[in-house]
């Protein structure tokens, strides 16, 4: 039997609570040492849009989340009733509108402004890898 089946729906939880926590204080590691960075190589207006993206990064990053957990929940409490999708993909689409017109109105400024914002949107992504890399060097030391 997979370990995966032994694995019970509380311990499941702890674990992605765990890796949520994780990547979180991944982005804000990323964006501390990358921000500094960036003002020296590429300037102010670079360093603030890359952390005003880093902020809109993890407001999405949030939602996303409160959004899967809020599906979860109904479609498990209750399995007779089916849940309502048109709220889950209005927030998804207000999410994505949100971060269009912030890049619309940043890029009309200043094309290294919007280059920032693009920067910063992408910390989720840097964070994933640093997840990978923890989890698979913990399982290779589990293995020694």
């Amino acid at each position: 039997m997979s370990d995966l089946a032994q694995v019970s729906d509380g311990e499941a939880e702890q674990f992605g609570q765990r890796i949520y926590a994780r990547l979180v204080r991944f982005m804000y590691i990323l964006v501390g040492v990358i921000a500094p960075v960036a003002w020296i190589f590429y300037g102010w207006a670079f360093a603030l849009f890359f952390v005003i993206g880093f902020a809109l990064a993890i407001l999405n990053f949030y939602w996303l989340k409160r959004t899967l957990e809020a599906l979860v929940d109904r479609t498990v409490s209750s399995p007779d009733v089916k849940p309502s999708s048109a709220g889950v993909i209005a927030r998804l689409l207000l999410r994505y509108v949100l971060i269009a017109v912030a890049a619309y109105v940043i890029f009309n400024s200043s094309a290294m402004s919007a280059y920032g914002l693009f920067a910063g949107l992408c910390l989720p992504v840097g964070a994933i890898m640093m997840e990978a890399a923890y989890q698979a060097s913990r399982e290779l030391w589990r293995r020694l």
